[in-house]
């Protein structure tokens, strides 16, 4: 009976720390008496993956851009500060991502020993000498009392050849004048039948076509009346996305500094009443 009330440190310790990041959220929704419907309503989750973040299971995203996005939504929709919450998903990704501890590593020291490079030279010197050797022997004896040296032959050059002479004098050369001149007009034909690029289609009747350009990473949702999503993805630099949905939308920048905006072809700005911070969440009606 005794071992059943004894607790080990360890067991002591997670008792200590309390609930951290998803855990905590999930105690603020039950305070609060939301249910977990609303949450995963409002965050565009399935209920899996809601209680799978507040089971601190954060693999289940994929990305950390996803899971700290979801993190910081839900603490706002509880009321709890959104900093400690992601303190405590920083505690806890910390150790998953930290490379083991390894020793320095010695390299061993190479002792160098003068024979071998003692006979690496030798045999060098043992090729070079026989191919001098048969280098000497391939030039005639003639050749080496006359100069007094070693020289080697030169190949001859081989002797023009009379018929190629008489038809490269016979043969007049002609320049490429006129082909030069019908080359050019192919290419003016071309470029002045470059296509002209097309305007953005018309959105339909009743509908909101919104067009959005990245300059940089923001995560992006975009929903319109009847709850359906248009678009729900991470904008990364350089993309552009043409959304089309019926009035009005509702929509969520996660970073607005790094998007443009335009309405039906417009430029739409985004008031600073929209904003908190880098976070903007504004409404889109219908312009016309």
């Amino acid at each position: 009976m005794t071992d059943d009330i004894e607790k080990t440190d360890d067991e002591v310790t997670v008792e200590e720390q309390g609930p951290k990041a998803g855990e905590r959220l999930a105690n603020a929704r039950r305070e609060k008496q939301i249910a977990i419907l609303e949450i995963a309503k409002e965050l565009h989750l399935d209920e899996p993956k809601l209680r799978a973040l507040e089971r601190n299971e954060f693999e289940v995203f994929g990305a950390p851009v996803f899971a700290k996005g979801h993190i910081r939504k839900y603490a706002q929709l509880v009321g709890i500060s959104a900093d400690d919450v992601m303190a405590d998903y920083y505690e806890l990704t910390r150790s998953d991502g930290m490379p083991p501890l390894v020793g320095k590593v010695h390299k061993p020291v190479r002792e160098i020993r003068p024979g071998r490079w003692l006979l690496a030279i030798l045999l060098i010197a043992i090729a070079a000498a026989v191919y001098w050797w048969f280098a000497v022997r391939e030039v005639p004896e003639s050749q080496l009392e006359q100069s007094g040296q070693m020289t080697l032959p030169q190949p001859a050059a081989p002797a023009p050849d009379p018929a190629v002479d008489d038809r490269t004098s016979e043969t007049p050369v002609e320049e490429p004048v006129a082909e030069a001149a019908i080359d050019t007009e192919p290419a003016t034909r071309q470029e002045s039948s470059l296509p002209t690029p097309l305007p953005d289609p018309e959105p339909a009747a009743g509908e909101v076509q919104v067009s959005l350009l990245f300059s940089g990473n923001c995560w992006t949702e975009i929903t319109d009346a009847n709850g359906e999503q248009l678009f729900f993805d991470l904008g990364v630099e350089g993309r552009s996305v043409t959304v089309s949905g019926e009035a009005p939308l509702a929509v969520l920048f996660g970073d607005a500094d790094n998007v443009s905006l335009r309405v039906n072809g417009v430029d739409y700005p985004i008031g600073p009443g929209s904003r908190r911070g880098r976070t903007a969440r504004f409404t889109i009606n219908n312009p016309s």
